[in-house]
């Protein structure tokens, strides 16, 4: 929905099962004509809409994908935004690492995002600039040397200017323009602000502005702007919270180098509080998160470092003395505290502060999606769940 004429505003339907297009269209038919009706009743509603690879595929058979604009129309419903970062299942199976992949050094990362790129140009109404969020290159772990990473990162910068190349034909032939907006996180290639600069700058400027030049006889300060236009940043909320930067800093680093912010996914992360009064009840609060299908990644500030664990049951193995922790743990957005444990809630009021003042993006998309595997009594009826998280996001605007 559009708020105040100035942001678009949904929820990431990645909460939703359905790894065919079958089962993600009536998962859509199910939750979100309801929803619409209410928080939105009287306006259009936007959807942050997530397809796998095969959703994908099935979408672009038949007449499929006429079918789905017009079921969007006759719901006051439109696509303002994508989730491209997890390919495969998403959902009752062990997801961790594996979200990554492909990552961006395969031609099946590249050949599904391009897919979904035609996709959106067909879907997002006139007058909206369309997003795709993904994977940050591919995941620091799977490649074990300065060498191996240097690689991943020239490869993926060179798959990353292929897209670049169609949306600037999107753009000429639709007059639409839509952009990649790459998405920090723990153990991702690309985990802070400094390491975004610096794959900008040292990677994904250079090599996809030679690829420009060279396909569209343009000169490098021409090519440079259009891969600032249509190659952006997600800024998950959870994720910079995760690498303790704090949301001004962050963003007016992006603004002095040039890099835009395509959109602001909403979210929280776990923080762990400790003094010496409470410590075991924290870290039994803490085990209740614990389960087998996402990755939960814990990060600790020491000085000015930031110690990123793999997964939550490293940390929980080994109880140090600790003063703070965060966890990578999507929390309904609309919970400060929960038992012993506390939430990253405090930096999306800081984000919408900043945005208050500075539009650096105009898209909103929530992206809670761990309702499944959340303890026992945080859960709840999900339309309902739904719903409260964007009424609280809409009091906070």
């Amino acid at each position: 929905m559009l708020i105040d004429n100035k942001y678009h505003l949904s929820y990431c339907t990645n909460i939703h099962p359905g790894e065919d297009w079958e089962q993600t269209f009536d998962s859509l038919k199910t939750y979100l004509p309801n929803i619409k009706e209410e928080v939105s009743r009287e306006t259009a509603f936007g959807i942050g809409l997530r397809l796998s690879n095969v959703a994908s595929l099935g979408l672009d058979e038949g007449n499929s994908l006429q079918e789905f604009k017009d079921w969007l129309e006759s719901n006051q419903l439109y696509v303002f935004t994508m989730n491209g970062f997890p390919y495969g299942n998403f959902h009752n199976e062990r997801v961790k690492d594996l979200v990554h992949a492909p990552d961006w050094t395969t031609n099946e990362r590249l050949e599904y995002t391009q897919r979904l790129f035609n996709q959106l140009a067909f879907l997002v109404p006139p007058g909206i600039s369309g997003g795709i969020s993904t994977s940050p290159v591919s995941y620091k772990h799977w490649h074990g040397s300065d060498e191996a990473l240097d690689k991943a990162f020239r490869t993926g910068a060179g798959n990353m200017a292929q897209i670049v190349l169609q949306l600037v034909e999107i753009e000429i032939n639709t007059g639409k323009c839509l952009h990649l907006d790459i998405e920090p996180e723990p153990d991702g290639m690309i985990e802070n602000s400094d390491e975004v600069i610096h794959f900008y700058e040292s990677y994904l400027v250079p090599i996809a502005s030679k690829l420009l030049m060279a396909n569209l006889g343009c000169g490098e300060n021409q090519a440079k702007e259009l891969v600032l236009r249509h190659i952006m940043v997600c800024y998950d909320v959870c994720h910079f919270s995760l690498a303790y930067e704090e949301p001004k800093m962050t963003l007016e680093k992006f603004d002095r180098a040039g890099i835009k912010v395509g959109k602001i996914q909403v979210s929280s992360a776990l923080k762990i509080l400790f003094n010496n009064e409470n410590r075991e009840e924290v870290w039994e609060s803490l085990a209740q998160f614990d389960e087998p299908t996402y990755l939960h990644q814990v990060t600790e500030k020491v000085g000015d470092k930031v110690i990123t664990y793999g997964d939550l049951p490293q940390v929980l193995a080994k109880k140090e003395n600790r003063t703070e922790l965060r966890a990578h743990f999507h929390v309904p957005i609309f919970l400060e505290k929960y038992g012993q444990l506390f939430s990253t809630q405090d930096q999306i009021i800081k984000v919408l502060e900043y945005l208050k003042n500075n539009k650096f993006s105009d898209q909103l998309e929530i992206e809670t999606y761990t309702w499944d595997v959340l303890p026992q009594d945080l859960k709840a009826e999900l339309s309902s769940s739904i719903v409260r998280e964007i009424e609280w996001l809409k009091s906070k605007l």
